[in-house]
């Protein structure tokens, strides 16, 4: 049931005076999820006149005390049994947005409905009861959230008051917390504690927690931003019927994501025809009103084409320059929810959108109960457990990966008769990658690096990440150091939800200002960011040979302590990577004219792609501004390019931009100047 406190957009393609962001509230049964809304919903002003008197009148004349939660579990069962069954959807108000939170259920039995509910969002709050703590349920409900793509994310540590509000087992419980979080590459915003019953923490932090100075829930669903609008991706169209009106013929279905508009080329996946949009059809028509000439994501709609194509259910409009891919197999990462386990050779219904197509399983990895902590290894995925399957299909179906489409990246398994399953399609088959998954020759790899270069290069940013991340097999890396660049690249791969390896590499001589910013970064993204440490023995070995400052002796001890610090751990964040993504700009320096978007690593073994190759600082720059990108600090200080603190000093006005870099080397270069054909960013 959705019980809406306030009316809803009439549809999704109505933009909001202000931003919208759907939140899920998930965790065990009985945490207090649904408590903690209702007392949102009443100390913010937000229930219509009446409304909790009208409850509480109910309540007494049922016999039992009144809940916070009977604000949402309407239902008479739920009311019986305590728990809540459906999700409920509640339009909430704070000062600086608008939420639609999504109350989902708690007990295992009713997983489809979280798994539904989670779906449908762009944040997520996870809630923990102070006194049991992290619970089966609880791990299973946190890996369903990184599986759903879900990144932004806070913690609540609630019933406060059933452990006297103790700073130290809420400080244990936050450590804990983390601590399984962080392999998931789920970073908290915060970890909150609260008393939904009582109110503390969720407005207010009142007395009751004096000792915790971190955000109150409002406050930090005030600091969540909402998910890109889905007209920022291509037109994807899934027919859902064919109709024949007059001498019409007319393809219906609802656009999920793109614009659509009358002489627009089209192509139909998976087919992969081509015509043109001759009309657009809405209903109900009337004569006082012309007929649309375009629509938006959200909007159900039919269309007629220049020519007599056969289309069949399933099929997906697409924008001719930017298709949807003929997959005869998908790799996805699944939850299974069928009582019999799913093992290879297992025949299962692959849903996409409207499409349908049958498959077989072709292979199981990373099966695991999210549950049970260290479980994994198995070769067939039982009920409630996650795993990256193979599935090879009987027929085409257009598809994309979550990547680069999250509303048509997701798959719906079907599996003796019922559904069974679902996920998000982490790649398609090899017919359509661009690179295959064993390592290529210095020649080929320049040859793939030329060409992708060319096919990527008028595109913005965004794409050019989501379309190499979809042309390459296997792991990329993108490597950080915190300065502009990088922090504008980490802002695009996490907006559009591209898998990469996030890595820095922790010299321990980077300035206390990066430090904050790496915390800072994690925090707005919700994304975790590994670091490489140099290796202990060698950097041990270093100190001993030439003293903690003694490569200001010479530039062979510079040198040195580079190799130790910087080179060999890149080495090791690179090894087994299929490609590398940094953050290179061509107008950097003298030495960087040459700068392509896409680069063979002969070295490596790997592509690498700069997708700001081409950018202007002042472009970097703006667009920081504009998306409110966290900077580091020491760029107000004149610092551009920022590396080791030792090593790096505020250039000087007229200067290159890399001349505080390594600025003690060469005049002439002002880049490193000490690693030639290792240059490390």
């Amino acid at each position: 049931m959705n019980a809406h406190v306030q009316p809803l957009p009439a549809s999704d393609h109505a933009v909001p005076a202000r931003p919208l962001i759907r939140i899920v509230i998930v965790g065990h049964v009985d945490h207090g999820k649904s408590t903690l809304i209702g007392r949102l919903l009443a100390e913010t002003g937000s229930l219509p006149d009446g409304k909790l008197d009208q409850l509480k009148a109910v309540s007494a004349r049922r016999g039992m005390p009144f809940e916070w939660s009977f604000l949402l579990d309407a239902l008479q069962t739920e009311r019986d049994q305590g728990i809540t069954i459906d999700t409920s959807q509640i339009r909430f108000r704070t000062s600086a947005r608008d939420f639609v939170l999504i109350d989902a259920p708690g007990h295992a039995e009713f997983m489809r409905n979280m798994i539904t509910g989670a779906s449908q969002a762009d944040a997520a709050l996870l809630l923990i009861d102070a006194a049991e703590g992290m619970r089966a349920q609880t791990r299973r409900h946190a890996s369903l959230l990184h599986l759903l793509g879900v990144r932004q994310l806070v913690v609540i540590v609630n019933k406060m008051d059933r452990i006297d509000y103790d700073a130290a087992r809420f400080r244990a419980l936050e450590a804990e917390i983390l601590a399984y979080l962080g392999p998931l590459s789920l970073a908290p915003a915060a970890v909150i504690p609260v008393s939904a019953r009582h109110g503390d923490g969720v407005v207010e932090r009142t007395r009751a927690i004096a000792w915790y100075d971190g955000p109150t829930v409002v406050t930090a669903l005030d600091g969540f931003s909402p998910a890109p609008p889905r007209t920022a991706f291509p037109l994807r169209l899934p027919i859902q019927a064919v109709y024949r009106l007059d001498d019409r013929r007319i393809l219906a279905g609802r656009v999920e994501t793109g614009r659509i508009a009358v002489g627009d080329e089209i192509a139909l996946a998976p087919v992969g025809r081509v015509a043109r949009v001759r009309s657009i059809e809405a209903w109900p028509a009337t004569s006082a009103l012309p007929a649309p000439r375009a629509a938006v994501a959200g909007q159900s709609i039919g269309i007629t084409l220049d020519d007599e194509l056969f289309v069949e259910r399933g099929d997906v409009v697409c924008a001719a320059a930017d298709r949807a891919l003929a997959a005869r197999q998908v790799t996805a990462r699944i939850f299974w929810l069928h009582d019999e386990p799913l093992a290879v050779g297992a025949r299962v219904t692959v849903r996409l959108a409207a499409a349908q197509a049958e498959g077989t399983i072709g292979a199981i990895r990373n099966a695991v109960d999210p549950g049970v902590p260290a479980s994994g290894g198995a070769s067939v995925v039982a009920r409630n457990n996650t795993a990256d399957v193979d599935i090879v299909l009987s027929a085409p179906i257009a598809a994309d990966t979550r990547a680069s489409n999250p509303r048509t990246g997701r798959i719906v398994l079907g599996y003796a008769g019922r559904i069974a399953g679902g996920g998000l399609v982490l790649a398609l088959d090899a017919a359509t990658r661009v690179l295959p998954a064993t390592a290529e020759a210095p020649g080929d790899l320049a040859s793939r690096a030329a060409g992708l270069s060319g096919a990527l290069a008028g595109f913005a940013p965004t794409q050019r990440l989501v379309r190499f991340r979809q042309a390459v097999d296997g792991r990329i890396v993108f490597t950080t150091s915190f300065g502009l660049e990088d922090q504008v690249v980490l802002h695009h791969l996490c907006e559009a939800g591209v898998e990469v390896d996030l890595v820095t590499l922790d010299t321990g001589r980077l300035f206390p200002e990066t430090y904050a910013t790496w915390e800072s970064t994690e925090r707005r993204y919700g994304c975790r960011i590994r670091a490489i440490y140099p290796r202990h023995d060698a950097l041990e070995a270093l100190v001993a040979a030439q003293g903690i400052n003694g490569f200001y002796q010479a530039r062979e001890a510079r040198a040195a302590c580079c190799d130790v610090r910087k080179v060999e751990p890149l080495a090791r964040a690179l090894d087994g990577a299929r490609a590398w993504i940094t953050g290179l700009r061509a107008d950097q320096s003298p030495n960087r004219r040459g700068v392509d978007l896409v680069e063979a690593d002969a070295a490596r073994g790997l592509l690498k792609l700069n997708p700001l190759c081409d950018w202007t600082r002042d472009a970097v720059l703006g667009f920081a501004r504009e998306h409110a990108v966290p900077t580091n600090p020491l760029h107000e200080q004149g610092f551009v390019s920022i590396g080791c603190a030792p090593c790096t000093r505020a250039i000087r006005p007229g200067e290159p931009e890399r001349a505080g870099r390594w600025w003690w080397e060469d005049d002439a270069k002002k880049e490193c100047g000490l690693h030639s054909g290792a240059e490390t960013p």
